[in-house]
């Protein structure tokens, strides 16, 4: 009998040498938190960055990370989070049934809520913000990138990394991070672009972080970026619930399965697992500063 696509993959085998998770939402997963860390620390997923995507959650995480030392936080209004303020769509982007929103200054009540909770230590990113071409129509966009340059400002002046979330948006997001100027530290969340995309990121000394999407049988380019990417730049995430890695697709994800995906990263860059783990480990930490 086949597993529900709403049970829990197992637990696979421990790495020896301990890994972050880069990016998951432990607010949106099952169990507790405890008992989320507890499960990762034990297959060798010794650290997690926690982010937010509006300010209730952002404030959840910042909270999260000064309860736990093992967490760390990243705060933001996801890309389809702006639109929503400022045009109302219940459903973050602006597409048909939006209700009148709060408008510019609901998205500036909403910024400086998220600047504020930046100057706090234990908050060590700001993000995931962004661009996303795939969720949000033409209305939407303008508040969509109003919001990722505000983000950008940020992180610069408060000195944290920017996490950046690019879904179908690869020249547009690399446009603006040349045009407002980069920060000294800014991470690709769930890299989805290409081998080329890889070496400009390189080029401009951004991270990657890969998902269980690496996994992915119809993910060959994405395997590819990998090959590519500097092993100094490439970091791995979870993006929990969601994501999961092969061969539990489509059923819950959460920090334990890092190592599914550290393995599979190894293998396409052709080095053991340790190697893998320890790359990524330095390359974390040194992203987000911790």
């Amino acid at each position: 009998m086949s597993a529900s696509k709403d049970t829990p993959p197992p637990l696979p085998e421990p790495l020896r040498v301990a890994v972050a998770d880069s990016h998951t939402h432990l607010d949106m997963q099952a169990g507790t938190v405890e008992e989320g860390l507890a499960k990762a620390a034990s297959v060798g997923v010794a650290t997690v960055v926690q982010v937010g995507c509006d300010v209730k959650g952002s404030r959840w995480a910042a909270e999260t990370a000064a309860a736990y030392d093992n967490v760390h936080a990243a705060v933001a209004l996801h890309p389809n989070e702006a639109p929503r303020i400022v045009l109302g769509d219940p459903d973050g982007w602006s597409r048909q049934g939006a209700r009148p929103g709060g408008g510019q200054a609901a998205l500036d009540d909403a910024l400086a809520e998220i600047d504020a909770l930046a100057a706090l230590d234990h908050v060590k990113a700001v993000g995931e913000t962004g661009l996303d071409h795939f969720r949000t129509g033409p209305e939407g966009m303008a508040a969509q990138e109003l919001s990722f340059r505000a983000h950008i400002e940020i992180a610069k002046r408060r000195g944290k990394a920017l996490v950046i979330h690019d879904r179908d948006a690869h020249a547009d997001v690399l446009r603006i991070l040349r045009e407002e100027g980069a920060p000294e530290r800014t991470v690709f969340h769930c890299y989805s672009g290409d081998a080329d995309m890889a070496r400009e990121c390189a080029a401009a000394g951004y991270y990657m972080s890969f998902a269980g999407t690496v996994t992915f049988k119809n993910a060959q380019p994405l395997r590819d970026a990998l090959a590519a990417a500097p092993a100094e730049l490439v970091l791995v995430e979870t993006d929990a619930p969601y994501l999961t890695p092969a061969p539990y697709r489509g059923r819950p994800n959460a920090p334990y399965l890092i190592p599914l995906t550290v393995r599979a990263m190894a293998a396409v860059r052709g080095i053991d697992e340790d190697a893998m783990a320890t790359a990524i480990a330095a390359n974390t930490a040194r992203a987000f500063a911790y």
